[in-house]
């Protein structure tokens, strides 16, 4: 695949781990407590361990978490890098905003 197209693909797989109300969840507990086991995390969620399970391996699949074990426990931990990368794509796309509507309206006065 070529490298343009590898980078689209993984912003995409970024940003739909971050469009679901409870990754976001997740990953503002996990900001804010710092490491935590799906037991720690699955306590605060209306929804079963399976399914709290099954976003998590999607936040990691995107990078914006490590699991790693721990004895017994399997603990989560937030991927801060990943995270900026998602500021920095972010703020590329609203720079491409800007320039967009800085066109129109040079053209518009024009």
């Amino acid at each position: 695949m070529p490298k343009r197209r590898l980078e689209l693909a993984e912003t995409a797989l970024l940003f739909a781990a971050l469009g679901d109300e409870t990754r976001l969840a997740l990953l503002r507990k996990l900001s804010d407590a710092g490491p935590a086991s799906i037991s720690a995390l699955a306590g605060d969620f209306h929804v079963s361990r399976q399914a709290v399970t099954k976003h998590l391996q999607l936040l990691e699949d995107a990078r914006l978490i490590e699991g790693k074990r721990v004895g017994r426990e399997h603990l989560w931990s937030l991927n801060p890098s990943r995270l900026a990368e998602a500021q920095r794509r972010l703020d590329l796309i609203g720079r491409g905003w800007d320039a967009a509507l800085a066109r129109l309206k040079s053209h518009l006065e024009g």
